[in-house]
């Protein structure tokens, strides 16, 4: 029982000790403490108020610009699709005109072909 007592009796005078020690190498005042840790309480609250005010900030500015995206990409599917038609639409009387001279510098090739035979 004498080691339970000595034992009992050294964690009471160590706790003592240490909370002196503690207590004595403190930077500040048990006030001082207090109203650091509550400002930076308030501060840390604040700064994830204004982390959450931003994220739904952000939030909405993708929502706004992918909307935005989704209309310019329709728009500009249905621009190049008229100019791709307008396009087929000029080069169709030139693409006969090619093809038709095509065929007259075939004709005439083989013309000199047989002409460079004989």
């Amino acid at each position: 029982m004498t080691n339970g007592k000595s034992l009992l009796i050294g964690f009471l005078v160590g706790g003592a000790v240490s909370a002196t020690v503690t207590l004595l190498n403190a930077p500040s005042s048990g006030k001082d403490l207090r109203n650091q840790v509550k400002k930076r309480g308030e501060n840390a609250k604040t700064t994830w108020t204004d982390l959450k005010n931003e994220g739904v900030q952000l939030k909405d500015q993708i929502t706004q610009t992918s909307k935005e995206g989704v209309s310019l990409i329709k728009d500009l599917s249905l621009d190049m699709k008229t100019s791709l038609e307008t396009w087929k639409r000029t080069i169709e009387p030139h693409q006969k005109n090619i093809e038709k001279y095509l065929a007259q510098i075939e004709d005439s090739l083989k013309e000199l072909e047989e002409k460079a035979r004989k």
